[in-house]
């Protein structure tokens, strides 16, 4: 039986038995090319040195890397005997030929699913800093004018804060009729608090650019997912499995749990309740479904996402319609199935010791 072997320096056609080399197909002494063929099997090629090789054995060939599937089937195999110095490579040529794959790979285009991961915590931090200057700014100008809360939220109060400054100014731009009970501020302290206004508000508009580039990419990259999650929370669902290349090879059941993974590591320590769901509980079907429905339903939601991933990382064709068609009749045959919640089980009363002395 032979098996494929490929090494940086080499591929060979091993005899899985006798470990005895069939054929061969060296690197050249070139670190550059060398560099090149790594760089195409990290990225998932197959070699044309791999493919001479393979025709060798038209049948029941077997391959020591699941990258070469299409050629043989794979197999684990011990090929530590085949060593660069047996054929002429050293140390000092192996460090040239790596030095220069990394540089290959550094300044390869970037995925746009990585730099989605990257929009999505760029966000979070955003949100994570609009609230704690929003809080800063109601304590603040509530001093003034504590009743602008009531009239104005987000963004639209950090801009009229920073366009009029005093009370009087921007009841008139808001057209009401009120007495405020806030104290005066003098010019230095309102230009203060103008300027923190100015700084949120421009938080608020970097925040919304922000989302439309992360919809823009999420329906370039997933639109499969969007189709049966929407955009941000495809988005979030990348965001928190490091890439829709890693989202596409978890299990479903992975999926279901991404972003619940406190409470799964509470669950191992303590033996409380298993999560049911993580972050797909923002999605309708799941947050609007009674309690005993959820963990069904987030199941079948879960199912299709990663059907869905893997579509959209392996450029299939789009079925993103017929997936969320499927995944809502699954829902109404869970509603179906369990209308009402299950009864919980009656505990048993333990029968009382009558008539028996006390141990002291």
């Amino acid at each position: 039986m032979a098996i494929l072997v490929t090494k940086w320096f080499g591929v060979f056609l091993v005899d899985e038995r006798s470990h005895s080399i069939i054929d061969k197909r060296l690197m050249p002494m070139d670190p550059v090319v060398v560099a090149e063929k790594l760089a195409s099997i990290q990225r998932g090629g197959i070699l044309d040195e791999e493919r001479e090789l393979a025709a060798l054995v038209p049948e029941k060939l077997m391959v020591g890397d699941r990258r070469q599937s299409e050629l043989g089937k794979p197999e684990l195999f011990d090929s530590s005997f085949l060593t660069p110095q047996k054929f002429g490579y050293d140390d000092a040529f192996m460090h040239e030929a790596m030095m220069g794959l990394g540089k290959l790979r550094t300044s390869e285009p970037v995925p746009r699913d990585k730099n989605l991961v990257q929009a999505i915590r760029n966000l979070d931090d955003q949100i994570a800093t609009i609230n704690l200057y929003n809080e800063r700014l109601h304590e603040w100008y509530g001093m003034h004018f504590p009743e602008l809360a009531d009239y104005a939220k987000d963004s639209r109060y950090a801009d009229l804060i920073a366009r009029y400054g005093d009370r009087d100014a921007i009841i008139e731009e808001l057209g009401i009729d009120i007495q405020s009970i806030g104290a005066d501020f003098n010019d230095k302290d309102m230009r203060a608090v103008m300027d923190l206004a100015d700084t949120l508000y421009r938080l608020y508009d970097d925040e919304e650019r922000t989302e439309q580039y992360i919809q823009e990419i999420v329906e370039e990259t997933c639109p499969n997912m969007c189709a049966i999650v929407g955009g941000p929370l495809a988005a979030r669902l990348i965001s928190l499995s490091g890439g829709l290349e890693r989202l596409s090879s978890l299990p479903s059941s992975t999926v279901q749990l991404l972003g619940a993974e406190k409470a799964m590591f509470r669950h191992l320590k303590s033996g409380k309740r298993p999560p049911k769901h993580g972050v797909i509980y923002q999605h309708p079907e799941v947050h609007k479904a009674p309690y005993w429905q959820r963990g069904n339903i987030a199941r079948a939601l879960a199912g299709k996402i990663l059907i869905a991933a893997k579509v959209d990382q392996y450029k299939g064709e789009y079925c993103g319609d017929k997936l969320n068609e499927e995944f809502m009749a699954r829902v109404e045959d869970i509603k179906r199935r369990y209308p009402e919640a299950p009864k919980k089980p009656q505990k048993k009363n333990k029968p009382r010791n009558r008539g028996k002395p006390r141990r002291h």
